[in-house]
């Protein structure tokens, strides 16, 4: 009796081995890795081989093939290893004795996932008695678990093996002699039928995978090779991979939008530039079309933003957002969304039954949406918004998609609630600011101008300021000063100091070095804790020296930016002495110093804070050169005039950090003064100009 042997594996399984088994046909297995070539008995003995003799090499298989078919075989096979594709030979072999026998073989690469081939698996088949029919090639090739068909020069079908009858889902009998651009009409003017015309003019294989729709309804991967008697075609269903593929794809896409958006977010503190540009970035990747509407603290739809897929359409779906805006918290969709905090999902027609009779819903008939999404804004404790998404062309939401959109909406509600709160908190510091940056006196032959830009980020709570007051003897003095950090205590010290150093100022009439060596000593009693720059300078004139037209100004600097000088006849200098000294809060004891220039009426002196001339990417001495370019370009211009143009040069209305400047102008005291710097503000009890009228 035979001995019994167990099979495993599925009837399909038992029904393949047992067919090889009876056609004689030989199985091989090449492991790239070990190198190790495993040939089954039945290839053993059709190479004339047994385990004793084959050492299970590919150079144990290369030596029996013949001299003359050995470079064609390492051709195919190092193509099949390359392109991870299919090996198909023909080939002679000479067995021992001398007999040569022809062979087919067919084989295909196995991958890894970086697309290096790993193993290669065939079946071997002897086809010297029957090659001229090509019998033996075809019991070889309805073997193989790959579809394989061949058309004659006409694309007529040939040969149609068994997998490809599976995969077809035609049998045999119907499609041999069938052309094969009517039997499957799709592949006509596709990547079909460009690439095995392209294959027959060049006489060149080629691979490329392709989809064909219904009834079909798959991707496939391809192989086709020109031969003598038309073009042979090897195909595998990879459906399911591709899928997978593109699900993967998808994934990544989605998750690299909510990183834009992410970012988007991150980097505005402006509610309307938090939310204008997410439809943008939305859009297509996460649905075809989106709308964010942005309710106001009374619940009112207020502003929407929209992007569609389709740039036909843009203008449609940005008159449906406005349309809709009115109407959008009673909307039963919308108003459920953002009573809810749910998300709502609608096919097409629902939405349109949701939407106001009228232009809305005349609008998005238009749009013709198959499917609508409504997620709420939420911040902190409220709803800020609706986001609403549109599918059109039969594509509805996957859940991947509703999950992504939720985790969206979240981060946009959560913006916007941060950008709001922002602007509430920024407006209350730039008023308090504000309220402790007084204007000015305007004496009647000298303008004083003062500007204060909070900074482009933080909360525009800072500790630079600026002053101006008249001392009784009827001297101008200018204060610029900087408390060292930016935050609310910054603040507070910043208005301590400004009113210290008014008071000791107007209460001694001092000169600056004597007012700074007060304002230090007092610092330092009260305890303050912090360090500040500041510069003080006072104008006076005697009686002499308004007879001749000119001013005196008399500085002291405590570790600040020297101020700036524009003579009348343009000319900018500095007004620097030797250094500086300490800055405030350092040592009280410390040493003051001062200076004296003598001004022709006419001159412009400017004092101002770091922020005005430091940058990230350039040191103090680079905008202090900036500064003088612009001081000396506009220096001509009305006083209110050259201030806004020299801040605007230098820090272009983003500010990286608190600006405060304030300039005086010595009209000529021989004529009025000019209608360009405004009426006269002088307190009663400061003596009268001694050239006014």
């Amino acid at each position: 009796m035979p001995a019994q042997r167990q099979v495993d594996g599925t009837p399909a399984t038992l029904r393949g081995e047992l067919a090889m088994e009876a056609a004689g046909i030989g199985a091989f297995d090449w492991d790239l890795l070990t190198g190790v070539l495993e040939w089954d008995e039945r290839c053993l003995a059709l190479f004339g081989h047994d385990r004793s003799t084959f050492d299970g090499t590919i150079d144990g298989f290369l030596c029996r093939l013949h001299a003359d078919d050995r470079d064609d075989v390492a051709t195919a096979i190092r193509h099949a290893l390359d392109t991870c594709g299919e090996l198909s030979a023909l080939y002679r072999i000479c067995l021992p004795g001398g007999t040569i026998r022809w062979i087919a073989a067919r084989g295909r690469a196995l991958c890894d996932v970086g697309g290096v081939a790993t193993r290669l698996l065939g079946a071997v088949y002897d086809v010297t008695d029957e090659r001229a029919d090509d019998l033996g090639v075809g019991r070889v090739l309805d073997a193989m678990p790959a579809g394989f068909y061949s058309l004659d020069p006409g694309w007529r079908f040939t040969h149609v093996n068994a997998e490809a009858e599976r995969l077809l889902g035609r049998s045999r009998d119907d499609l041999l002699g069938e052309v094969i651009w009517d039997a499957f009409p799709a592949a006509v003017n596709s990547v079909f039928e460009e690439s095995y015309r392209r294959a027959v003019a060049t006489g060149r294989p080629i691979s490329f995978d392709a989809y064909y729709p219904a009834p079909l309804d798959g991707w496939y991967e391809l192989r086709a090779w020109p031969t003598d008697d038309g073009l042979s075609v090897y195909f595998l269903e990879v459906t399911d991979r591709v899928r997978a593929q593109e699900e993967v794809r998808r994934g990544a896409e989605r998750q690299a939008t909510v990183a834009r958006i992410s970012t988007e977010l991150a980097g505005s503190m402006d509610a309307e530039v938090a939310t204008g540009q997410v439809p943008r970035l939305a859009v297509p990747v996460l649905a075809d079309a989106c709308i964010v509407s942005v309710l106001d603290e009374h619940g009112r739809a207020s502003a929407a933003s929209s992007w569609h897929a389709d740039a036909a359409a843009r203008g449609l779906l940005d008159r449906y957002a406005r349309a809709r805006l009115a109407a959008l918290p009673s909307l039963t969709p919308a108003a459920r969304a953002i009573t809810t905090g749910e998300v709502v999902q609608l096919t097409g027609d629902e939405a349109l039954a949701a939407t106001p009779a009228g232009e809305p819903r005349q609008l998005l008939a238009q749009l013709a949406p198959s499917a609508a999404l409504a997620l709420p804004l939420r911040g902190r404790g409220r709803t800020l918004g609706l986001l609403s998404l549109f599918y059109t062309g039969g594509r509805v939401p996957t859940a991947e998609e509703v999950a992504t959109l939720s985790d969206v909406a979240d981060r946009v509600g959560t913006a916007l609630d941060n950008a709001r709160l922002y602007g509430t908190q920024r407006q209350l510091a730039l008023e308090l600011q504000r309220s402790m940056l007084t204007a000015p006196p305007e004496p009647d032959h000298a303008e004083i101008v003062v500007r204060y830009l909070p900074a482009a980020e933080g909360a525009a709570v800072g500790g630079d300021w600026y002053d101006a007051f008249l001392q009784a003897g009827g001297a101008t003095t200018l204060v610029i000063g900087d408390v060292v950090g930016h935050d609310s205590a910054a603040a507070a010290t910043m208005g301590q100091l400004r009113s210290l150093l008014r008071g000791i100022a107007i209460g001694t009439g001092a000169g600056p070095a004597a007012v700074l060596g007060d304002l230090d000593r007092a610092m330092a009693l009260l305890q303050f804790g912090s360090l500040a720059t500041a510069a003080v300078a006072r104008f006076e004139q005697t009686p002499e020296e308004v007879g001749t037209g000119v001013t005196r100004v008399r500085w002291s600097n405590a570790g600040h930016p020297p101020p700036m000088l524009i003579a009348p006849d343009g000319a900018v200098s500095v007004l620097r002495g030797p250094r500086a000294d300490l800055l405030l809060g350092v040592d009280p004891d410390a040493p003051r110093r001062e200076w004296v220039a003598v001004l022709e009426r006419g001159s412009t002196v400017l004092l101002y804070t770091d922020g005005l001339v430091e940058r990230r990417d350039s040191d103090l001495d680079d905008g202090q050169a900036r500064l003088s370019a612009a001081l000396a370009e506009f220096g001509g211009r009305p006083l209110q005039e050259l201030c806004d143009r020299v801040v605007e040069r230098m820090v272009d209305g983003h500010p990286t950090d608190d600006v405060a400047l304030v300039a005086v102008r010595l009209h000529p005291q021989d004529r009025p003064r000019p209608a360009s710097a405004g009426r006269s503000q002088v307190p009663d009890v400061v003596p009268p100009d001694p050239a006014s009228p």
